[in-house]
């Protein structure tokens, strides 16, 4: 052994170990609230294409009810026509507008996958260190 090993007591040494512990998880408690943060606004996304799906929606069922109205009123007259292709192309949107929130809502696309594997990650090398320390 050489004179530059500087020895520590076991005190300072778990002592060492709890803060460098306590860091850790400080800063996995800071990732996770982070990504919640972004998945909450991933899904205040979603529910706002789905209150605009919802509008639209509305929108297109005044203006198809006024497209049959005019259509059975004047038998097929072009103003008609021309309300319910409005009518349909709002349909198409709305449809489109709720698929997009709906995924984005979606359980599985709001899980912290960066800090379930960090913590994983984590785990599995004090694992290691415990593992290695028990075999020396």
């Amino acid at each position: 052994m050489t004179g530059n090993h500087e020895f520590r007591s076991t005190g300072a040494l778990l002592g060492d170990v709890v803060h460098r512990l306590t860091r850790l998880v400080r800063g996995e408690i800071a990732l996770a609230k982070a990504e919640i943060d972004e998945k909450l606004r991933t899904a205040g996304m979603g529910i706002v294409l789905v209150v605009a799906a919802a509008v639209i929606a509305l929108s297109a069922l005044n203006v198809l009810s006024g497209a049959l109205v005019a259509a059975l009123v004047e038998q097929g007259l072009t103003p008609g026509w021309a309300a319910l292709a409005v009518a349909a192309l709002l349909a198409l949107i709305a449809l489109i507008f709720a698929l997009r929130g709906l995924s984005a809502l979606k359980p599985s696309n709001l899980v912290p996958r960066r800090t379930t594997s960090n913590v994983r990650r984590d785990a599995e090398t004090l694992k290691e260190i415990v593992d290695n320390d028990t075999s020396d």
